[in-house]
């Protein structure tokens, strides 16, 4: 666009840039002598300052008292400039509509949504003219009118509503003449029809100058796109000629996205014509398929859940779910089982899962209203191969079940085993005998009515008991009347937090409160046999103070009794209370050669008092807090609360008893 139109589209005299010509010094001018008279309009350039800020050199030159040689080589170079300036607008100007319309024709290349395309035009022609509002409307031949489709700056609800009559307002003029048309004042102008709707609607807007170019497809004209200002306002030939760009690339949007329709048409006819033709092929398609993916998951030890996928995708329209018996409808899963089909409940279908009378659950066809003859076959069919893969497993688990058992049973009351093979039963079970172990000891509390339902109940415990060891690489045996586990420590883990986990596991699997014993943590039970053993013995001890507490249901370790657990267990575990409580400070004593042992002896006997202590120890005082501060270190910061003391204190004196030669 040339400089003489950016004027007259509104911008200052001043920043229209000089004319076209060459412009030369004065005749007998002289450049300034240093030829630093573009140094400040270079300046100017780079930071791409207004056309008012390049009059600011020559003033401040004239200011300044400079020769009129000087001053003729200012203005020569300002010139130069601003000329230099308007063309790189002009540049800048070309760019940004070309970038326009390649990205438009970008977005129409890559079609998919008509809406879109035409609003982003829109938007851009707003953009790049400059205006207040921009819009386009398109003819309907059904109706016989034209109506608004897509607007970019709109305000007005009517405006945005407006369907016309053919041939009406500035439009109407455009589609009859299938030519641009720009009127600087809409109201004023006499050339097209007005009418009281579209009089109104523009009124609404507030629209003055508006201008119009045709859609075109072809010969025929199928809209109109428009940009308007809310006031007086003289469009460029530039400006009417990049719209008429953006009209075409709209027309040409319109022109595929009706051409994809008649495609989308087309083979939604062909494919009616070729719905017969599949329905009958699909029934064998069908059958076959069911029959290979059945066949594949049985061979590869697919699971039931396996099964239920893989018919779901057959059946496509629908979810099928495997469920337990006790959760599927019993009225549905009865006649299910009486008829030998599945039967409909409810918008749903029901086929009994069944081996030898016995009911193992179901196959749940949800969300498949219509279930021809080939479906309810294929859901019947899979019903049986889920009974026989649960048989299967049920016959594995029970195998690995009793295996892992003999292995623990071995463990416990075989000490002459040779741990190689102990290590090797374990590795087959996916067990590693030379990792962290808890022993735990688990028992129902709830009483049984007769002796069937507790030995049904222990069954119970005991296949929960075996899962979980299985999922957790670890052990699991029926033994005492309960279950006894050997399930790995994790790091970070404590016994206690182990044994409170599995009793509420065992426990919502039952559905019975379960307790639950722990041993301290004991490793190498390949290595030692007897350790096994005597862990067994410490959460059997455990799991029976546990019980006289009252704490049925519940889980924990011999650690988190105290002294309590030696009063209640039936064996006294003498020497494991004592190294639990004052263990580390007794092996600190035999590596370092101190005396830490008899000084919570003097310090506890004289009333705690650290000023007593040393004159009982014959020491300084600082001594004795030193020797103190290292206890709290190997004991815990909570050594001296009341409880803490009171089991310390025991320790003491049991470890002195079981070292009479002490002085």
């Amino acid at each position: 666009m040339s400089s003489d139109h950016a004027q007259s589209a509104g911008r200052p005299a001043a920043d229209a840039g000089p004319p076209t010509g060459t412009a030369a010094l004065p005749d007998g001018a002289a450049p300034p002598p240093d030829g630093s008279a573009g140094t400040p309009f270079l300046e100017l350039l780079a930071r791409g300052a207004p056309a008012t800020a390049y009059e600011q050199p020559v003033l401040l030159a004239r200011a300044e008292g400079r020769p009129a040689e000087w001053i003729a080589a200012l203005d020569h170079a300002k010139l130069l400039a601003l000329r230099v300036r308007a063309e790189l607008e002009g540049r800048r100007r070309r760019e940004a509509e070309l970038s326009a319309l390649f990205e438009t024709a970008h977005d129409l290349a890559g079609l998919r949504d008509l809406d879109a395309v035409l609003q982003a035009i829109v938007q851009r022609a707003r953009s790049l003219l400059g205006t207040d509002v921009a819009y386009l409307t398109l003819n309907d031949p059904a109706r016989k009118d034209t109506y608004m489709r897509v607007t970019e700056g709109s305000v007005a609800a009517r405006f945005q509503q407006l369907r016309l009559g053919m041939g009406e307002g500035l439009g109407g003029l455009v589609a009859q003449t299938a030519r641009p048309y720009v009127t600087d004042d809409y109201f004023k102008d006499a050339r097209f029809q007005h009418t009281g709707t579209i009089d109104a609607g523009v009124q609404d807007e507030g629209l003055v100058a508006i201008l119009g170019v045709p859609l075109m497809l072809g010969p025929h004209v199928i809209g109109v796109l428009f940009a308007a200002d809310r006031r007086a306002r003289v469009f460029e030939r530039e400006q009417i000629a990049l719209l008429g760009s953006f009209a075409a690339l709209a027309a040409a949007a319109i022109d595929s996205a009706n051409l994809l329709t008649e495609t989308r048409a087309a083979l939604a006819g062909l494919e009616r014509a070729n719905e017969i033709i599949r329905d009958r092929s699909a029934v064998i398609e069908r059958a076959s398929d069911v029959h290979d993916r059945l066949a594949e998951l049985v061979l590869r030890g697919g699971g039931v859940h396996d099964v239920a996928a893989a018919v779901s995708q057959v059946l496509e329209d629908g979810t099928v779910e495997f469920s337990e018996a006790a959760a599927a409808p019993a009225d549905a899963l009865e006649a299910s089982r009486a008829e030998g089909h599945a039967v409909r409940h409810g918008d749903d279908w029901v086929a009994a899962v069944t081996a030898g009378g016995e009911l193992l659950g179901a196959l749940v066809l949800r969300g498949h209203h219509g279930l021809d003859p080939v479906d309810q076959r294929t859901l019947e069919r899979a019903a049986m191969v889920t009974s026989l893969l649960l048989l299967a497993r049920r016959s594995a688990a029970e195998a690995e079940q009793r295996v892992r058992g003999e292995l623990l049973d071995d463990l416990l009351d075989a000490r002459d085993r040779d741990p190689r093979l102990l290590r090797e039963r374990a590795t087959r079970l996916h067990a590693d005998l030379d990792a962290t172990y808890v022993v735990l000891a688990a028992r129902l509390d709830t009483p049984a009515a007769d002796a069937d339902q507790e030995a049904d109940a222990r069954r119970r415990l005991w296949s929960a008991a075996s899962h979980l060891a299985a999922t957790r690489h670890g052990l699991a045996a029926a033994r005492d009347g309960g279950t006894v586990l050997l399930l790995p420590l994790q790091r970070g883990a404590t016994a206690t937090e182990l044994a409170r986990r599995t009793a509420r596991h065992l426990g919502t699997a039952v559905h019975e409160a379960v307790t639950v014993g722990a041993s301290a943590p004991v490793d190498d039970l390949a290595a030692h046999p007897g350790t096994a053993t005597a862990a067994y013995a410490e959460a059997q001890r455990s799991l029976e103070a546990l019980r006289l507490l009252g704490r049925t249901g519940d889980g924990a370790a011999a650690e988190d009794f105290g002294f309590l657990g030696l009063l209640l267990a039936g064996e006294r575990d003498v020497a494991g209370f004592v190294d639990r409580t004052i263990g580390r400070v007794t092996a600190y004593d035999d590596r370092r050669g101190t005396d830490l042992v008899r000084t919570l002896e003097a310090y506890f006997a004289c009333g705690m008092s650290p000023v007593r202590t040393k004159d009982e120890l014959h020491v300084h005082v600082n001594t004795v807090a030193q020797r103190l501060e290292r206890v709290g270190r190997l004991l815990g910061e909570d050594w001296q609360t009341p409880a803490r003391v009171l089991e310390i204190q025991l320790a003491l004196r049991l470890h002195r008893l079981s070292s009479p030669a002490r002085g």
